[in-house]
C-alpha cells in the first residue's frame, strides 16, 4: 500500500484540504435531503385527499386538525404541550457540532376535518416537521428568549376542545427558569444538566405538531382490529415492549399456566381499574370500605370521555404505519408542504453543486499540490 507524503512549497494546505473535504460531505448531505423532499412532494401531490367521514381501507392523504386523545407531551425546550417533539441541543464548538441532547416522541392523537375524526398511531411513523423554535446562546452562554426548559415528566393529560380554547383564553404569569440549576430533563438522567449555565455557545432545535396545528398525513386506512400492538402502536420513542415480544410472551404463558394472570383490568387492580378513579372522579360506584370517605358521584362526561379514547370497535378505521407504506405526518396543508420540500430540492441540487466543486478541487489538489 502506497502512502503519499506531501512535502516542499508544493505541498498542499492541510486546512485547504479540510475545508474541501467539509464542502464535500455537507454537499452529499444536502443532496440527501434534497431527495427525501423530492419524494415526500412527490407523494403527497400524487394523491388526491381524503375526506375522512368517507374514508375508505388502503392508502390516503388526509388534511385535519390535530387534537388529543388521553395524552399529551411536554416539549423538552419550551414546556408546550404537543402531540409530537423532536428536541436537539448541540454545542457549537471550533470542531463542528456536537450533540448534547436529542429526543424525538410522539403519542396517538385524532385528526379532524369537516365530515369527521379518525384516530393516529403514530408509532415507525416519519416525520416532516420543521423548527418551531431554533436559537443560539448569547457569547456569553446566556440562555435565548423563549427556551423554557422542562421540568418533570415528558407526559401530560390529554383535553378536550373546549379545555383547549379555554387555555387558549387564560393569562397565565411567565414562568422565571433558575437557569444555574435547572433539571430540565427529569426523565433523561444523563442529559438533567444540559441546559445549566455554560460559556460554551449552544444551539437549540425544537419541533412540534401542537394541539389544533393542520396537518397532512399519507399513510394506509385500516381497521383498528389488525394492529398487533395497540399499546405499542400508539407512541412514538421506543420506550413500549411489544407484545409479541418473545421474553414477554413466555412469561405471560408461565403466569397463566400457574394461574397468576387475571383475565381483567378489574380482576387484576380492583378499583383503580375504573376510569377516573384516580383523579377522585370515577366513572361508576367503586367498592370501598365503610369508613372510606365517599368518592363524588359518577361523572357521565368521564365516562363517555373515556369510551371515546380506550373502547375502539376493531372494524373502526385508523391510520398507522405498515410494512408495506409507512405512515408519513408533516406539518401543513398540502401545498404548503409541498412548496416547502419542493425547495428542499433545490437546495440539495445547490449541495450536489457544491460537492462536485470540491471534489474536483480537491482532486486537482491532491495531484497537483499548492500553485
Amino acid at each position: 500500500m502506497a502512502i503519499l507524503i506531501w512535502s516542499g512549497p508544493n505541498a498542499p494546505d492541510v486546512r485547504l484540504l479540510l475545508v474541501l473535504a467539509g464542502g464535500l460531505v455537507a454537499g452529499l448531505l444536502l443532496l440527501i435531503g434534497g431527495f427525501a423532499g423530492y419524494r415526500v412532494a412527490g407523494r403527497i401531490s400524487g394523491i388526491a385527499s381524503s375526506p375522512i367521514g368517507s374514508i375508505a381501507a388502503g392508502e390516503v392523504l388526509v388534511v385535519g386538525v390535530a387534537e388529543p386523545i388521553e395524552l399529551t407531551l411536554v416539549s423538552p425546550l419550551q414546556s408546550a404541550p404537543c402531540l409530537y417533539y423532536r428536541a436537539r441541543v448541540t454545542n457549537a464548538g471550533d470542531d463542528g457540532d456536537n450533540d448534547l441532547f436529542h429526543e424525538e416522541r410522539a403519542v396517538g392523537f385524532k385528526v379532524r376535518d369537516d365530515t369527521g375524526t379518525i384516530r393516529v398511531f403514530p408509532a415507525n411513523a416519519r416525520f416532516q416537521v420543521p423548527p418551531s423554535f431554533s436559537e443560539d446562546s448569547s457569547t456569553w452562554g446566556g440562555a435565548p428568549a423563549g427556551l423554557l426548559p422542562r421540568q418533570g415528566s415528558a407526559f401530560g393529560p390529554g383535553t378536550d376542545r373546549e379545555s383547549q380554547v379555554q387555555a387558549l383564553l387564560t393569562v397565565h404569569e411567565p414562568r422565571r427558569g433558575d437557569w444555574s440549576r435547572t433539571t430540565a430533563f427529569d426523565d433523561s438522567p444523563a442529559v438533567s444538566n444540559v441546559l445549566a449555565m455554560t460559556a460554551e455557545a449552544r444551539r437549540y432545535f425544537e419541533a412540534r405538531i401542537d394541539p389544533g396545528d393542520v396537518v397532512t398525513l399519507v399513510g394506509r386506512a385500516l381497521p383498528f382490529g389488525d394492529l398487533a400492538d395497540p399499546a405499542s402502536a400508539n407512541v412514538l420513542d421506543g420506550s413500549m415492549v411489544a407484545a409479541d415480544d418473545l421474553e414477554v410472551a413466555a412469561d405471560l404463558a408461565e403466569a397463566r399456566a400457574e394461574g397468576r394472570l387475571e383475565m381483567s383490568p378489574a380482576e387484576a387492580w380492583g378499583n383503580a381499574a375504573i376510569e377516573g378513579f384516580g383523579i377522585g372522579r370515577p366513572v361508576r360506584a367503586p367498592e370501598l370500605d365503610p369508613e372510606a370517605t365517599p368518592p363524588p358521584p359518577p361523572d357521565p362526561s368521564v365516562k363517555a370521555r373515556a369510551a371515546a379514547a380506550f373502547d375502539i370497535p376493531s372494524d373502526s378505521l385508523v391510520l398507522a404505519s405498515t410494512p408495506e407504506a409507512p405512515l408519513l405526518v408533516s406539518l401543513g396543508a398540502p401545498s404548503t408542504i409541498v412548496a416547502r420540500e419542493r425547495a428542499r430540492f433545490v437546495t440539495g441540487l445547490l449541495g450536489a453543486a457544491l460537492a462536485i466543486g470540491c471534489a474536483v478541487a480537491l482532486a486537482w489538489l491532491l495531484t497537483n499540490g499548492m500553485p
